[in-house]
């Protein structure tokens, strides 16, 4: 970062702190010297540590203290947003004190209102802050690797007889960059296997950035088990387009190497091909098509040779990162593709799910963002996402195991 970039930011960082500070002591002026002092030393201990500890945190060592810079870089974030949230409440008072003070001004007006600082608004300003600091640190406590398990059960007229209770299961978005709890991680993977699948599927994301962030959770994947198979492709992050790179060769070189990584952990890594499982002369076809998004994202797929050679398959499931592609391609040119399984939104790691009620800021960017829908007899799958990017933790969306049952309707 430039160091007039730098200087910039700490001036409206810290403009933000005496803006917010100036009208939180209000609250305790009338308290004695000490509960003064404390409630102030608090206030910007919450603003300074984070702050300290993003401008030294690249001083530590990558393996070692990657735990502790995720903790700092999130404590960073959460008082930041928690600040802005206040701010905003406070400003409104603000714009009312304002009216007040220009209505004072009018000859013969008297005002209803009093143009000083409302105590009320100021509690709700603090309340306003504590909330998202409790909901996103709760979220990273408890929610980061609250593994859930879904089953749904997806039926369908082409489904050959020898497949028909076939139990799949799928993760997406691991992101290995973004852990810290190895052991975590590896009770998610006892869980995938207590789900005795018949069929494994990866859809994407591995890693946040580069190959580099796998290999410590190289021998933990591995353990994942499915008779028949297990079946991977590539998401967006796995190209290394979020990084800059000596040059080509060299991103192109750590592609490589993570889909090397796929074959090491004994996943079939599908790349724009497709592989045929047949049982008792009944055919089934996985075809795996490499990253495609609509609008901005990375278009690397190519469905004509993903497909080409699956058309005697009754039944076929196509693994695509981006959710996005079944309205843009799939549905339009492959309607006998029965069911895609894909990823990539992350249900944006925020939102509600309670009693069949389902909410995420990510159903506004996506118009199939989570779990299980159907347009006449194709289905699609979107996975919630086994690990997390950005923010280290998940609130209301839980990260996700999927089985589905097929069924021969």
């Amino acid at each position: 970062m430039r160091p007039l970039t730098i200087i910039i930011f700490l001036s409206v960082y810290f403009l933000l702190d005496w803006y917010l500070f100036s009208s939180y002591r209000n609250l305790w002026q009338e308290s004695p010297i000490l509960w003064r002092r404390i409630y102030s030393i608090t206030y910007w201990s919450f603003s300074l540590i984070p702050l300290v500890g993003m401008a030294f945190y690249q001083q530590l060592g990558e393996e070692s203290a990657r735990a502790f810079r995720t903790v700092l870089t999130s404590g960073f974030f959460i008082v930041l947003l928690a600040k802005i949230i206040s701010a905003s409440f406070l400003f409104l008072d603000d714009i009312r004190r304002g009216l007040v003070f220009l209505v004072e001004l009018v000859p013969g007006v008297e005002p209803k209102f009093s143009s000083s600082r409302s105590e009320f608004m100021t509690k709700v300003a603090v309340g306003a802050a504590v909330v998202p600091m409790a909901a996103m640190t709760f979220g990273i406590a408890s929610g980061a690797y609250d593994y859930r398990v879904r089953n749904r059960v997806i039926t369908s007229p082409n489904l050959p007889k020898e497949f028909d209770g076939i139990r799949l299961v799928q993760i997406s978005d691991i992101h290995t960059g973004s852990f810290y709890n190895k052991t975590a991680v590896s009770g998610g993977i006892d869980m995938i296997n207590d789900q005795k699948p018949d069929l494994a599927f990866f859809t994407g994301d591995l890693v946040n950035n580069s190959s580099e962030e796998a290999k410590e959770y190289l021998d933990v994947f591995k353990k994942i088990k499915a008779p028949m198979g297990t079946y991977s492709i590539m998401g967006n992050h796995d190209y290394g387009d979020y990084r800059q790179w000596a040059n080509a060769a060299a991103k192109q070189k750590d592609i490589q190497n993570l889909q090397d990584m796929h074959r090491y952990m004994g996943w079939d890594i599908l790349l724009n091909e497709n592989r045929v499982i047949e049982m008792s002369g009944e055919k089934l076809a996985i075809l795996g098509v490499e990253n495609w998004g609509a609008g901005r994202f990375s278009k690397y797929g190519k469905m004509e040779p993903t497909y080409a050679g699956t058309v005697e398959a009754p039944f076929k499931i196509l693994l695509s990162h981006d959710p996005s592609h079944w309205d843009a391609q799939i549905r339009p040119d492959y309607a006998d593709i029965d069911l895609m399984l894909a990823g990539h939104t992350h249900g944006f790691q925020f939102g509600v799910e309670i009693a069949g009620f389902k909410w995420s800021p990510s159903q506004y960017l996506y118009k199939q963002w989570a779990d299980h829908y159907q347009e006449g007899n194709q289905h699609l799958y979107v996975n919630r996402g086994f690990g997390f990017i950005g923010y280290p933790g998940r609130v209301g969306i839980l990260p996700e195991i999927t089985v589905l049952e097929l069924k021969r309707a």
